[in-house]
């Protein structure tokens, strides 16, 4: 084991995602050049140059702390694990940055023992940064500093639904919520739809199709800290460092919604 505390650790990963941000942000002003993964999947300049000063900083600082991150995996390069792992989304919503959105996001998760521990996500646009250690706390660093952020209490009013554009409309979405009493519905791109809800600013997501491990570790931790949950659709915990590195279909939620989920599992 490095002799690093859960503090220290949070505390550079801070540090990082603040010098990814401003690069980003450089870039975003100055103007992107997108190109096209194997995959398909775009990428652009901010993306690699992000991913560049993470993986450098990480490296230097704890060198025993393996990383899987989302532009080496997609150039083929395998990382092997331990229990303890280090999950970098350098850019998350590559797309909507592309479009001039402002809801992207830099995610630094530490799993241990198959669950997300520590988690930074930087949005950038919005010069914030979120961080929580599970157990620990969970909070909001902006220009008026450092605060303590907490999910919200079970709404009496309806459910604040967060979603992703593309999902809108989805039929999936409209079944799930049949048994939620909802008041709104807004859509929004990136890991920043779990974030929202671990401030307090909404109440429930659901992602109906998989997703990468580096996309939640980060934002999953900071809700876990502030008492939110984030949950495959059996209402399972997920867990991290599987072969492939994918999520399955998932919700998030500030408070236990057990007797909403019937819908999910027909």
């Amino acid at each position: 084991m490095h002799p690093v505390s859960d503090q220290q650790l949070m505390e550079l990963a801070i540090d990082l995602a603040q010098q990814a941000a401003i690069i980003i942000n450089k870039i975003r002003e100055e103007g992107v050049i997108v190109s096209t993964k194997t995959d398909q999947s775009p990428v652009t300049q901010a993306d690699q140059a992000s991913e560049n000063l993470i993986l450098q900083g990480l490296r230097t600082a704890v060198p025993s702390i393996p990383i899987i991150a989302e532009e080496e995996a997609s150039k083929g390069i395998h990382t092997q694990i331990g229990s303890e792992f280090w999950l970098v989304d350098p850019l998350d919503g590559t797309k909507g940055f592309i479009r001039g959105s402002k809801n992207f996001t830099i995610n630094i998760g530490l799993v241990r023992n198959g669950k997300p521990v520590i988690g930074v996500v930087a949005l950038p646009a919005h010069q914030e940064i979120f961080c929580g250690i599970i157990g620990k706390g969970a909070w909001r660093i902006d220009e008026n500093g450092k605060t303590p952020i907490h999910v919200s209490p079970l709404p009496q009013n309806g459910f604040r639904i967060i979603t992703s554009h593309h999902h809108v409309n989805d039929p999936q979405l409209s079944k799930a919520l049949e048994g939620f009493p909802t008041c709104s519905v807004n859509a929004m791109g990136s890991a920043a739809k779990i974030i929202r809800i671990a401030e307090g600013k909404a109440d429930l997501h659901f992602r109906f199709n998989s997703i990468m491990e580096w996309d939640t570790a980060a934002p999953q931790a900071i809700l876990e800290a502030a008492g939110g949950y984030l949950r495959g659709l059996d209402n399972q915990p997920l867990q991290y460092g599987k072969e492939g590195s994918r999520i399955p279909p998932f919700f998030c939620s500030g408070t236990l919604i057990d007797r909403f989920l019937s819908n999910l599992c027909d």
